[in-house]
């Protein structure tokens, strides 16, 4: 029989399945088309470093090269992306490629790029951008975000960019199945893509283990709806500023730092629930501990390599997604809990529920802070 008490557990032990020492399983790779003139393009592709070690773990090939050598596993994982990426004209003739260099990606602390020069000078027809294989290795919730060119003045373009032989700036964001990009049209300005960033901000929040972690311990103690909104609200407000600080490149902290932090502030709110039932006043532990989260929010958004002149819709639109994503945990799990109090308690919040589901959390969090802080070592 369905009820509120079960429906809380099994959103509980959701995470418990899905979660894993990273809670944010990004599955986000990027890619900037730079034409360099005479059917020349330097195509780089960047990744988040824990999800091309995935990648390359579960699709390289048997070998008995010896992986411990200088430059052997920079030089695998080079030409598993190229092998992935293709400039290619309709008929499916695609332009030589070579790797250029494989590392981290200078710009960007959580990111590794693949350079990889290709020559389309002897391919006819229009180009076209073909990153599918690399969408299938990333898996169904891969995303892909496409950055071509930088603004140029129009009067110095070149014929073959007035024929559409090179592509105009621009970027989009593509999934899986998504037909290839035609470099000779248009891509989407910044505020044109912010719906894609909007729905990246949504499901970072909703798969981000931890971070729900968090919002359901600090409600569960909450009977009334006021006390939530400004636990929720002070989350918003405080995390809201070091995810702008981190997004603009103003403050950068170490992720690993970041994510164990992340873990205690889960083990402390936790914890929290046995000793004391004050729920007005716990608005003060959600502001201070945003800051912490914001940083967290910031990686997802900085995993997606969003040029800087793009950076102030990606933002606005990633963190309204974030609040969203906010709201609608936090119009889920409340209703559970009023209606388990009004079903089995008489009204009242039960303590057992609370400290069971408090537990749990807190066992989450203790995982998260073990693994994290073993893998600084």
């Amino acid at each position: 029989m369905w009820s509120p008490i079960r429906a809380l557990t099994a959103v509980l032990a959701f995470i418990a399945t899905a979660s894993a020492a990273h809670a944010h399983t990004a599955d986000i790779s990027s890619s900037r088309i730079v034409p360099e003139g005479q059917g020349h393009y330097r195509v780089e592709v960047g990744f988040l470093g824990t999800d091309i070690e995935r990648m390359f773990a579960e699709n390289k090939p048997k070998s008995d090269v010896d992986l411990t050598e200088p430059g052997v596993i920079e030089g695998m994982i080079g030409k598993f992306i190229q092998q992935r990426v293709d400039l290619q004209n309709a008929e499916g003739q695609t332009c030589p490629s070579a790797v250029v260099s494989v590392g981290e990606d200078p710009t960007n602390p959580y990111d590794s790029k693949v350079v990889l020069q290709m020559d389309c000078s002897a391919v006819q027809g229009q180009i076209y951008y073909n990153p599918a294989r690399l969408l299938e290795a990333q898996g169904p919730r891969a995303k892909h975000l496409v950055s071509i060119g930088e603004k140029r003045d129009e009067s110095n373009l070149t014929e073959a960019q007035r024929m559409g032989r090179e592509p105009a700036p621009g970027q989009v964001m593509i999934y899986p199945g998504d037909p290839m990009i035609d470099l000779s049209k248009p891509l989407l300005t910044p505020w044109q893509l912010a719906p894609k960033f909007f729905s990246a901000g949504v499901e970072h929040i909703m798969t981000g283990y931890d971070h729900l972690c968090f919002l359901i311990a600090v409600m569960l103690w909450a009977t009334r709806i006021w006390p939530v909104v400004k636990i929720v609200t002070a989350f918003t407000v405080s995390h809201s500023v070091t995810l702008s600080l981190a997004a603009l490149e103003l403050v950068n902290l170490p992720s690993h730092w970041v994510e164990i932090a992340i873990a205690l502030t889960i083990i402390y709110v936790a914890v929290e629930n046995f000793f004391s039932r004050r729920v007005d006043g716990r608005w003060h532990d959600t502001f201070a501990f945003g800051f912490i989260h914001g940083f967290g929010f910031a990686s997802g958004l900085i995993e997606l390599g969003v040029p800087q002149r793009a950076i102030v819709p990606a933002l606005a639109s990633f963190n309204i997604g974030v609040e969203v994503g906010q709201i609608g945990v936090v119009l889920i799990v409340l209703p559970l809990l009023l209606l388990a109090d009004k079903m089995f308690s008489h009204g009242r919040r039960s303590p057992l529920l609370v400290k069971l589901c408090s537990a749990i959390i807190a066992c989450f969090g203790v995982y998260w802070l073990f693994v994290r802080v073993s893998e600084l070592g």
